[in-house]
């Protein structure tokens, strides 16, 4: 949700505000992938370091408070530009409405979001690293993909509430509440986070059967000499291939649907000409449809008990999985007919990206012992934060100057042609993962000297 509260505001409400463009956009929304990427290079270490109750309780505060503090860009702008500060948000709009350099206010305005996408994006980082190590610590192999399917769910949770909630706080109350009403809901979060967890090993209502189970690998880190834990070398780790598996793979497929949160309100607005409030149906069918990545989570299970190693029942699973995108070939030419074909289609890939979710962080927990989890789904999530800032940069300088120049592509015109574009690149990126992940480790090959 905290990432949506941006999609769904941006196009109605800041950027008349502000004075923003779509590319201007793209720099906000391609500027937060990177910081997002560098900060789960040092989010990584820093969770094996601090351990899952500590690591992820500092994530949530950061990026609770980095989520809130976008409410306040209209006032650091009006008092920026002209010395006036007011402590209102409808005394800014006023301010900022008769300041007639539009390009210094575009600028600033800017600045400042940037500034608290990298806050949030600190905080953020912290997320999958905690949440994957987490999903390590309570469940065998053959379970992880299945909890993590689960708990991935709750970033469709959240996309599905998002559209019915944001956009009506939003012209309700100002689309700044919106920012500070969904941002505080973290630190309620913070609250459950230190009552509910603890490692199974000390928790008060994980029985001796249950621990069993969870350790039934027999892939429980052992301490050093000394009783200490080892410790895990970055650098180190870019030398198994296992480590390019999954960083080829977040590369190649995390900005799709960074591409999907952000810019399909804007693809509604632009081709369909649809305001915030009439998009809230079709994006949360949308986001209805891609829960059907709980299956994601099963198919694997079924595969290890048909008698398959965890890395190559995923494997297998994560390749009908890179089907489903291949419909977003057919998103724009068949939503000529109507808004629904493309939504119900990227739908379905965002189902399907789900699934490959889970199972590409589950590979991490087949290959690595426990105490490098972190690490590297902090490196995998700096590629994916990588390969998510060009998709994002691209498609706001793309849709611009279609826009502008009125470019045409394959029977396609202006805004039009750029989206399917875009469109096509999400179909194939999965497949080609795929084909370089299984070339690189085509055989379940254990990381044993971390």
């Amino acid at each position: 949700m905290d990432r949506q509260v941006l999609s769904l505001t941006w196009a109605n409400n800041i950027a008349p505000e502000f004075h923003w463009t779509n590319n201007d956009y793209g720099n906000v929304t391609a500027l937060f992938s990177i910081f997002y990427a560098i900060s789960m290079l040092i989010a990584g270490p820093l969770i094996d370091w601090l351990g899952t109750k500590k690591g992820f309780l500092w994530a949530i505060g950061i990026w609770s408070l980095g989520a809130c503090l976008h409410a306040f860009s209209g006032i650091f702008t009006a008092g920026y530009i002209t010395g006036e500060w007011v402590f209102s948000f409808s005394g800014a709009k006023e301010i900022i409405e008769g300041i007639g350099e539009v390009g210094t206010v575009v600028s600033i305005s800017v600045t400042f979001f940037i500034f608290s996408r990298l806050v949030l994006a600190f905080g953020e980082a912290g997320n999958f690293p905690a949440a994957i190590k987490t999903t390590a610590e309570y469940f065998p192999k053959k379970d992880r993909a299945l909890a993590t399917s689960i708990f991935n769910a709750g970033a469709t949770v959240g996309a599905l509430g998002a559209p019915l909630t944001i956009p009506f706080i939003a012209n309700a109350y100002g689309w700044e509440m919106a920012f500070i009403l969904i941002g505080a809901l973290g630190f309620i979060w913070m609250g459950v986070w230190i009552f509910v967890y603890d490692k199974p090993e000390t928790h008060k209502r994980v029985s001796k059967d249950e621990l069993a189970y969870i350790q039934q690998d027999n892939d429980m880190d052992e301490p050093t000499a000394d009783g200490k834990k080892r410790g895990v070398n970055i650098l180190k780790c870019f030398n198994h291939k296992q480590t390019w598996v999954f960083l080829v793979g977040k590369f190649m497929t995390d900005g799709v649907w960074w591409f999907f949160l952000f810019w399909t309100p804007a693809y509604l607005s632009a081709i369909y000409d649809m305001n915030d409030t009439e998009t809230a149906l079709p994006l949360f069918i949308l986001y209805a449809i891609t829960l059907l990545a709980i299956i994601g989570g099963w198919l694997p299970s079924y595969f290890v008990n048909k008698g398959k190693e965890p890395y190559d029942a995923r494997m297998k699973s994560m390749f009908i999985f890179a089907l489903f995108p291949l419909l977003t070939l057919f998103a724009q030419p068949l939503g000529q007919i109507t808004y629904w074909i493309p939504i119900v289609i990227i739908g379905i890939a965002g189902a399907a990206h789900q699934s490959w979710s889970a199972n590409i962080f589950s590979v991490v927990g087949d290959l690595f012992p426990r105490r490098a989890i972190a690490t590297i789904t902090g490196i995998g999530g700096l590629a994916g934060g990588i390969g998510s800032f060009f998709i994002n940069k691209g498609s706001g300088m793309l849709f611009d100057y279609s826009k502008n120049t009125q470019m045409t592509f394959l029977g396609f015109k202006g805004e039009e042609a750029g989206y399917f574009i875009i469109f096509c690149v999400c179909a194939v990126a999965y497949m080609i993962a795929w084909v370089v992940m299984k070339s690189l480790l085509p055989k379940y090959e254990p990381v044993t000297d971390l």
